[in-house]
């Protein structure tokens, strides 16, 4: 009778520890992970330093996933080729030049005007309004964190809005009214800058 017990125990708790040990990587593998590019040629490492052997590469210009990160570096991935490498080879904009870049806005700082985030899709739902100057690190110290579905740009103002606190992760800049944010920004803001 135990050992009959243990038999059955045994094969309960199998898929379990098979589970464990297969959701780590599960949860980095391709699908998984914010949407960076490779702003020059990656040397892809064992862990978080010069020191740690070098396991692949990623050419320069390269749409990537980043898994994690440190205050220097990130784990990234692209097809088969994964490993650590500095943050600031990387960018989370809309591509591999950065994410503030691209033409100049021929707008003035300072106004006059407003941006205004609303809770719900086509300007709908609570709103919290801008002006130039307006710096939040940190969205969730106000509790409006992850909550922005639309944007309505009024006057010679711009947004810069990003993924994660501090403005991290995917970034990008808002110079129109938008009545639904892009797939990484939708219900995913934490951090604004306002010009």
């Amino acid at each position: 009778m135990v050992l009959r017990t243990r038999q059955i125990l045994l094969a309960l708790i199998a898929p379990l520890v098979l589970l464990f040990a297969v959701a780590p990587a599960m949860a980095e593998g391709p699908g998984y992970g914010t949407p960076a590019w490779s702003t020059q040629d990656l040397t892809l490492r064992e862990g978080p330093g010069g020191p740690y052997d070098v396991v692949g590469a990623i050419a320069a210009d390269q749409a990537i996933l980043v898994y994690r990160c440190t205050v220097r570096w990130c784990v990234v991935g692209q097809g088969h080729e994964r490993g650590w490498t500095q943050i600031s080879k990387l960018s989370f904009g809309l591509s591999s030049a950065g994410p503030l870049s691209g033409p100049r806005l021929n707008y003035g700082h300072g106004g006059p005007g407003q941006v205004c985030f609303f809770e719900g899709r086509n300007y709908t739902g609570a709103s919290v309004c801008m002006t130039s100057g307006n710096v939040y690190n940190d969205l969730l110290l106000y509790h409006i964190d992850n909550r922005f579905s639309s944007v309505t740009v009024e006057g010679h103002v711009s947004a810069a809005v990003c993924r994660d606190a501090d403005f991290q992760s995917y970034c990008t800049r808002i110079i129109k009214s938008e009545p639904v944010l892009g797939r990484y920004l939708n219900d995913a803001v934490s951090s604004i800058r306002v010009y």
